[in-house]
């Protein structure tokens, strides 16, 4: 259990070096990033979610907050991972 959980973490930590934190809106993202991504890699996840599924919902969870801000991430990074 533990190590499955650190395993959970570590590719969470990995993939949160692909958002970059230097703004409070992108702070935010970067904490409903991890908390989202660690329940989609959890044993209770409903069914798998790539990384670019749990961030696109990531930003609309902030969209309300900042409808017109320009959430910045790697883009190919996102765009190949699985």
């Amino acid at each position: 259990m533990v190590d499955k959980q650190k395993q959970m973490i570590d590719i969470m930590l990995k993939e949160l070096k692909h958002i970059p934190e230097w703004s409070k809106p992108q702070r935010q993202l970067r904490l409903i990033y991890s908390r989202n991504r660690m329940r989609s890699l959890g044993k209770k996840a409903e069914m798998p979610k790539t990384p670019k599924e749990v961030l696109e919902e990531s930003i609309s969870a902030l969209r309300g907050e900042y409808p017109d801000f320009k959430f910045e991430y790697d883009q190919e990074f996102f765009n190949k991972a699985d």
